[in-house]
């Protein structure tokens, strides 16, 4: 199995409610893909059943090579949840000392992780703050680096640059690139179409379905549009 995320036929249901309907998506090796749909399509639902938060009606997941829920898979995963899970009576620093050593980082690595990660997002002169004094952008940025802490092989970053200024925006996603070519592997979700054609691959999702998927170019020469938005309309208009 040479894909790092395979999701298998994965069909999720709250009560009579089909949240994600018979999903197939592969994510390969040093590739960001990006799940771009409205808020309510199953995105997020999606995600959190790749981390194994939560588990799919019917179909399987399996991240590097191994079935999910998996523990030990944790510690190669980052995950970035859309609602921040931040301690708010500790200061940033305690928050990314606290997950780094969940992730049993050595005392000389964990500093220089919690040092690497606060600075990608600028956090740097914040860090002795109580996080109850951060604005919702810095708490976007503090999730973000404690998704980063333990150098994971697999990034899965649920709407990650919500709330965060255009100018940092830019410069995650350099640092994004930048783990791409290291061989991470990213799947992002966002519903901002300009992030969209940063990513190598797209799955755009509309009601719980995967509605078409290819790099940025293939759907646009597929469609013969420019504009990722029209493609998304398009594809959508499609479905019976």
């Amino acid at each position: 199995m040479t894909s790092t995320i395979v999701v298998n036929t994965v069909s999720k249901s709250f009560g009579k409610k089909v949240v994600l309907n018979k999903v197939d998506l592969n994510v390969e090796p040093g590739q960001i893909c990006g799940l771009i749909g409205p808020s309510g399509s199953g995105k997020t639902t999606l995600v959190k059943i790749i981390v194994g938060m939560d588990l799919p009606s019917k179909g399987n997941v399996h991240v590097l090579g191994t079935a999910v829920p998996n523990l030990h898979l944790l510690q190669k995963i980052g995950y970035m949840a859309q609602a921040d899970a931040l301690y708010n009576d500790l200061t940033g620093e305690e928050n990314l000392a606290f997950f780094a050593t969940l992730y049993k980082l050595k005392k000389d690595i964990k500093k220089k992780r919690i040092e690497y990660a606060a600075n990608l997002v600028n956090l740097t002169s914040d860090l002795k703050k109580k996080v109850r004094d951060y604005s919702g952008g810095m708490k976007r940025r503090l999730s973000l680096a404690i998704a980063l802490i333990q150098d994971p092989q697999v990034l899965i970053l649920d709407e990650p640059t919500v709330g965060i200024d255009p100018e940092l925006r830019q410069s995650i996603w350099a640092e994004l690139r930048f783990l791409k070519d290291k061989g991470k592997t990213i799947l992002i979700t966002t519903h901002v179409m300009d992030e969209a054609e940063k990513c190598d691959r797209l799955a755009m999702v509309r009601d719980g379905e995967i509605i078409t998927s290819g790099s940025p170019s293939e759907l646009r020469t597929k469609y013969g549009i420019t504009s990722l938005e029209e493609i998304f309309l398009k594809a959508g208009g499609e479905k019976e």
